[in-house]
């Protein structure tokens, strides 16, 4: 009888340290109390710090928006500020659960992380003050200023093959070329420069875009993710439909 008592215990310490050892399924919650968000604090209107140093923008109204879905609760949300060199470390790292920074998703990223259907397309844009540019055509000889190494030089290229590219390496280098009438233009991503025109308003956007890039949230990889992944692409899809996204990009001057 010992024995077999005996037997029965070890048979069950043997149980309970496989079921320790399986992963955790699609349905295991990986969001507990709160939910800790990537974001900017430097792209303005997506995510900025405003006079009182708040976060502010598209990109933080979503992520209290997703809180207030998954927990239903928008102040379940802890912000931690990321630049482009550290949101995808911070996530592969598990310093945050997501990751809501100005992201674009594309092949690369995605081998390392997944993705969520996107809330915004972004894509690449054309700043000037110069009056007598109307469109894009109107650059098709004119100097204009690029981030070097940006994704923005080939298409930009691609678009106007005559147009002289100047590069910059920041985006206060192409302010004071602008500033300086050595470049009658600047291109780089439409939400930024959206932000640039609502802190510089005597440029403007010219109206077409001549990409589209879509920014989307960025999720860990693993099957206890899966649920996530889902209630994320879920609640996207119904702020789509109920107009709230487009309300939101509007309300921050978004293209």
């Amino acid at each position: 009888m010992k024995l077999a008592k005996l037997f029965l215990l070890i048979l069950l310490v043997i149980i309970l340290l496989r079921v320790s050892t399986i992963p955790l399924n699609a349905s295991t919650p990986v969001i507990k109390g709160e939910i800790r968000v990537g974001v900017k604090n430097n792209s303005r209107p997506l995510a900025f710090l405003d006079e009182s140093g708040e976060l502010q923008g598209l990109e933080i109204d979503i992520a209290k928006n997703l809180a207030k879905e998954l927990l239903q609760d928008e102040t379940a949300v802890t912000f931690v500020p990321v630049t482009n060199q550290e949101r995808l470390d911070a996530l592969l790292n598990n310093q945050v659960d997501i990751v809501i920074a100005r992201l674009t998703a594309n092949a690369a990223r995605s081998q390392l992380v997944n993705f969520s259907t996107y809330y915004y397309l972004d894509g690449t844009g054309v700043i000037t003050k110069d009056p007598s540019i109307n469109s894009i055509q109107d650059l098709s000889t004119a100097r204009i200023a690029v981030l070097s190494g940006s994704d923005s030089i080939e298409i930009i290229r691609s678009r106007l093959p005559t147009a002289e590219l100047v590069g910059v390496d920041s985006y206060q280098e192409a302010y004071e070329l602008l500033e300086a009438s050595e470049a009658i233009a600047f291109g780089a991503d439409q939400s930024i420069l959206t932000g640039w025109v609502q802190e510089y308003p005597e440029y403007r956007l010219i109206a077409q875009s001549l990409s589209g890039e879509p920014l989307a949230i960025a999720i860990p990889k693993g099957l206890q993710y899966v649920s996530l992944h889902n209630q994320i692409n879920k609640a996207i899809a119904k702020w789509r439909d109920s107009g709230w996204l487009r309300e939101r990009a509007n309300y921050w001057g978004l293209p």
